[in-house]
């Protein structure tokens, strides 16, 4: 008697070709990184998809074509014009990877991302799942996707009582995945599992009644669509604050380089006084630590602001400094025509900081 291994019990035709069957019929066929094998634009679209919804991608994912029409033109451009077009779509980390890759895959692949997963994984930013969904549109390689969107599908449709991040759960998904792989239509199924946990099995209000796989799904069975999959584990995220100086001189801005790690690394933004301090600390004195810039004439707090990373809370206190006078800055600081201010390569809070404070009404 044949013994069924864990990928006979997994496996499941039926499942694969009421997807694709849903996806060329009622899935997203006109996105404008569809209907194309070009790898680097599906490259593009899939780091920019990353956390974050088709809506705010869009814009970006146009002007990025416009301005590198190319992978080798993304690899020649410096990554401070890189880091200003991704300025507002945030988690920064994305940006300076996406230059990386570009200036790898011209080094080592003449300009031509590998179709092999494998190899794809090994390049900056581009992690296993995001690997087989590039190498499924561009080369229609029979490989597993396994993102947010369809983890959450499989926890409703198969039943999954524990948080998928998990690290053994998720290499139980990963075998389901590559399991449940079909022999054919790649592309449309990768799409469809993707477009089924986009725009019916969202993470509130899923849409059941029009779902392909409602006759097979657990959660809809038992009533339990609100409570899979299962969410993280709460915990509390911890509060910090910081002075920023918005300095103005002759026009101009004072502005930072960051380092290139880091929060907002690689960006521009405002000179920060000690940095991200702990709630409790003692706020620092930004008069004194505006002088080393030049001669202060006068110095206005201002309405403080919220931004929420992942993993901690900020509570930024801008501080508006005019200067009578100003000192040679260090090489890391460098002055902005306020101009020209929404072509610099901002954190998304900044930016919108000092767009406000140029606005004819409030700057004089």
């Amino acid at each position: 008697m044949k013994r069924l291994t864990e990928f006979d019990q997994f496996a499941d035709p039926t499942f694969s070709s009421a997807v694709v069957d849903w996806q060329r019929q009622h899935g997203r066929h006109a996105l404008p990184w569809q209907n194309t094998t070009d790898a680097y634009r599906i490259w593009l679209s899939e780091i920019m998809l990353q956390q974050t919804q088709v809506s705010a991608v869009l814009g970006y994912y146009a002007r990025f074509l416009d301005r590198f029409p190319t992978l080798l033109a993304l690899a020649e451009a410096p990554q401070s014009d890189v880091m200003a077009l991704w300025s507002g779509l945030g988690y920064y980390t994305r940006a300076r990877n996406l230059h990386a890759c570009a200036r790898r895959v011209a080094s080592e692949y003449g300009g031509v991302f590998p179709s092999d997963p494998k190899l794809l994984a090994g390049l900056p930013g581009i992690g296993r799942s995001t690997a087989a969904a590039i190498s499924a549109f561009s080369s229609g390689t029979r490989a597993a996707i396994l993102d947010g969107n369809v983890k959450r599908v499989f926890a409703r449709v198969f039943g999954i009582d524990q948080y998928p991040g998990i690290k053994a759960v998720e290499d139980v998904l990963w075998r389901r995945a590559e399991a449940l792989l079909p022999d054919s239509g790649i592309e449309s199924y990768t799409q469809g599992l993707m477009d089924l946990g986009a725009t019916l099995c969202k993470r509130s209000s899923p849409d059941c009644a029009r779902c392909p796989l409602r006759e097979r799904c657990v959660a809809f069975a038992l009533g339990r669509t609100a409570e899979l999959p299962v969410r993280k584990p709460k915990k509390t995220n911890p509060e910090k604050r910081a002075a920023m100086l918005v300095i103005f001189d002759a026009g101009q801005v004072l502005l930072e380089q960051r380092a290139g790690s880091g929060i907002w690394g690689g960006l521009l933004s405002l000179p920060e006084v000690d940095g991200h301090g702990d709630f409790d600390a003692p706020m620092p004195d930004a008069l004194a630590a505006a002088g080393r810039f030049g001669v202060v004439e006068e110095v206005q707090a201002l309405l403080p602001l919220v931004h929420v990373f992942t993993h901690y809370k900020l509570h930024i206190y801008p501080h508006r400094i005019a200067l009578g006078q100003r000192s040679a800055p260090e090489p890391r600081y460098v002055w902005w025509d306020l101009a020209e201010i929404e072509k610099a390569p901002l954190p998304a809070p900044v930016k919108k900081l000092l767009v406000q404070l140029t606005q004819p009404a409030l700057f004089i």
